[in-house]
């Protein structure tokens, strides 16, 4: 991995979610077909995608949030 990469990781802040037993069975489901690395990836995408549009509705730049 380059310093890119170590930069992001290092800027990640650790976040604890309960999640109903179907959720997690599903992001393992999308794990094991290849479609993410791992849960913790699944995850990221997801939330990046829902602010991203949630905050594009309310007229924020959701540019920020696909980089992240």
């Amino acid at each position: 991995m380059g310093a890119t990469s170590n930069r992001k990781k290092s800027s990640m802040k650790l976040v604890t979610v309960h999640l109903p037993e179907p959720y997690i069975e599903g992001l393992k489901r999308l794990v094991d077909m290849g479609r993410y690395p791992n849960k913790s990836e699944a995850i990221r995408v997801a939330v990046r995608d829902l602010l991203a549009n949630e905050l594009w509705r309310s007229g924020i730049n959701r540019i920020y949030f696909m980089n992240a």
